[in-house]
């Protein structure tokens, strides 16, 4: 029985914690994005080094279809000129499958991929996933055309996000 606890605590640690480990550091400005490798909405997959060269808004959401997610998704489709006259692209990130991507993107006309990370394991490798309850969490990174991690946006605002990257891309490429 002693055992059955110990192993439950270890693994409501892990999970709260999530995959980085207890002792991990979360992720900071400046050093490299974690990897990824998922399909969007229509199958085609994804890697962080298809957008080499280019910045990259990476948002991860609760669910596709929701409020705030909606909003959040069509603030970027609003401005999804803006930022790629920046350099930028825009990729969304959810716990939801490549088909409730589809459906998501069809409804709102969104001009951007939405991966599917059905198993979390890249919302967890962004210290964005709320482990518990399997969703992640409204977390942005910017990453720079190198690969690195320039702006983290913890919480990001639905109805503000996309304007808070590309003031900040205004102000980190000096225009």
């Amino acid at each position: 029985m002693k055992v059955l606890g110990v192993l439950a605590t270890l693994a409501t640690l892990i999970m709260t914690f999530g995959s980085r480990g207890v002792l991990a550091e979360p992720l900071k400005v400046g050093e490299a994005a974690p990897d990824f490798n998922l399909p969007d909405q229509n199958g085609k997959n994804h890697k962080l080094s298809d957008y080499h060269g280019k910045w990259l808004a990476l948002y991860f959401y609760v669910k596709d279809d929701t409020p705030g997610c909606t909003k959040q998704a069509c603030k970027f489709r609003d401005d999804i000129h803006q930022l790629r006259d920046l350099g930028a692209e825009v990729v969304g990130v959810s716990v939801d499958d490549s088909a409730s991507h589809a459906s998501f993107a069809k409804k709102y006309d969104l001009p951007f991929p939405l991966l599917a990370d059905s198993k979390g394991e890249t919302a967890k490798r962004y210290d964005s996933i709320w482990s518990l309850i399997g969703l992640a969490k409204r977390n942005t990174y910017l990453i720079d055309p190198e690969g690195r991690i320039a702006k983290i946006y913890l919480s990001a605002s639905a109805s503000r996000n996309s304007a808070e990257i590309i003031e900040d891309l205004k102000r980190m490429k000096g225009s």
